[in-house]
């Protein structure tokens, strides 16, 4: 894997999990690339995309803010079938957050949420990691099965945050994604034991403070950075 360089404060890793043929390739390729494959192609064990982003986090009025952390975003895609398992759950405690998906038009990978919970549970960093709950396909509305009301209702249950996602329209795709940001960034301001934190989060650099470092948004537009 190519280093990303030092002209970003934070590097954050998310990671994408859930039944095979939901979407996650889909909604990575459309969250960086803005592009669509309606060719399905499944995963073999880990695959990730790259992004650069300037987060600006949100106010108290809940407006955002002008200014923003210059961040470096890693995408991982994981197998979602069983025999790639032992591999994928090998990438959860390097991950900050996650985006867990289901299929609208598909039954079981909604019930089966709760099992990547439990997986989470097990092999995320910590025990309540940040987790984005998205329902994908969401173009495909003759061929729903799970009904929106219900799938809100299972992630209010949950504590989740809940998108109804297309990856082949773009819609809620980069809300979802900066949704799972702004968590983390939160968590990450009021992180008092850095050491709690997985890995290279501060782009290994020890003298670098857990509050975060705000940089103008004109700065990071004459840095030349390109994804």
């Amino acid at each position: 894997m190519a280093d990303p360089g030092g002209d970003y404060d934070y590097l954050i890793k998310f990671l994408a999990l859930g039944d095979s043929g939901v979407g996650k390739t889909s909604i990575l390729y459309q969250y960086t690339d803005e592009s669509f494959n309606p060719k399905f192609i499944s995963t073999v064990g880990i695959d990730f995309r790259e992004k650069r982003v300037v987060h600006h986090p949100l106010n108290p009025d809940g407006e955002r803010s002008t200014r923003g952390q210059r961040i470096h975003l890693q995408l991982w895609d994981t197998a979602g079938q069983e025999r790639f398992r032992s591999l994928t759950t090998a990438f959860f405690r390097d991950a900050m957050g996650f985006l867990l998906v289901f299929d609208l038009t598909h039954e079981q990978s909604f019930v089966n949420i709760r099992n990547w919970l439990s997986q989470l549970q097990t092999h995320a960093y910590c025990e309540n990691p940040d987790i984005v709950l998205l329902g994908n396909k969401a173009d495909l509305e003759d061929d729903r099965v799970v009904d929106e009301a219900e799938a809100r209702a299972l992630a209010d249950n949950l504590g989740l945050k809940y998108f109804e996602t297309s990856a082949a329209t773009g819609q809620n795709v980069t809300k979802s994604v900066e949704a799972l940001l702004d968590q983390v960034m939160v968590r990450m301001e009021n992180c008092v034991d850095r050491a709690t934190l997985p890995n290279n989060v501060f782009n290994n650099n020890p003298s670098r403070v857990s509050k975060l470092k705000e940089v103008d948004e004109a700065s990071e537009e004459s840095s030349g950075c390109s994804c």
